[in-house]
């Protein structure tokens, strides 16, 4: 587990940006076991790393839709792995509400998830991430809307229930990192690694 701190504007979305190689450097490398992925003629590598990585922004996109789907998105109905959502739900703290709606996990959820709070959208984007089964877990400020006793519970149940899974959290509450294995700091332009 990787937390990244820092201020609004220090760098920290451009990190996790390098990362997703959603951009690439203006200048160096971006080196995974020593291959330089964003050279020209590593495209393999840099499509399966691309593939390892499940990324959870703050603001989740879901669509009118049910639970099920927007869980395991993008799949046709026929395709989904029923017990695979269940499971990723539960390891999001989200199985619990779930359970109480009357149709369940079939439970639609309104435009853009209008009949959820915050908490609920943000955890149905975790179990999401955690349904692709990618090896690289990314939460951009993806516990923001959770209390921080719920926040704890699921960053936990995620570990507890992927171990060999790495995550990488980018917060501005510092209590979100607590627990975590290392610590990036973004201060004054300069970037210091800390252990927790």
């Amino acid at each position: 587990t990787i937390g990244i701190k820092g201020k609004t504007g220090s760098g920290k979305s451009t990190l996790i940006n390098l990362i997703m190689t959603l951009i690439k450097p203006t200048k160096g490398s971006i080196k995974i076991n020593d291959i330089d992925i964003i050279k020209p003629n590593q495209e393999k590598y840099l499509i399966k790393w691309r593939r390892s990585i499940a990324h959870v922004p703050q603001f989740i996109y879901l669509t009118d839709t049910t639970i099920l789907e927007n869980i395991a998105f993008g799949e046709k109905i026929k395709d989904i792995d029923f017990k695979r959502a269940i499971f990723c739900a539960k390891a999001a703290k989200i199985y619990d509400f779930i359970e109480k709606k009357e149709e369940g996990i079939y439970t639609k959820i309104g435009e853009r998830g209008i009949k959820l709070s915050g908490g609920q959208l943000q955890r149905i984007g975790i179990a999401r991430a955690l349904y692709r089964e990618a090896e690289i877990l990314i939460l951009d400020e993806a516990t923001s809307a959770l209390d921080q006793i719920t926040e704890k519970e699921v960053i936990q149940s995620i570990k507890e229930n992927n171990s060999k899974l790495t995550i990488i959290s980018i917060s501005h509450r510092l209590s979100t990192l607590v627990g975590y294995d290392k610590i990036i700091r973004f201060e004054n332009q300069k970037v210091f690694f800390e252990k927790n």
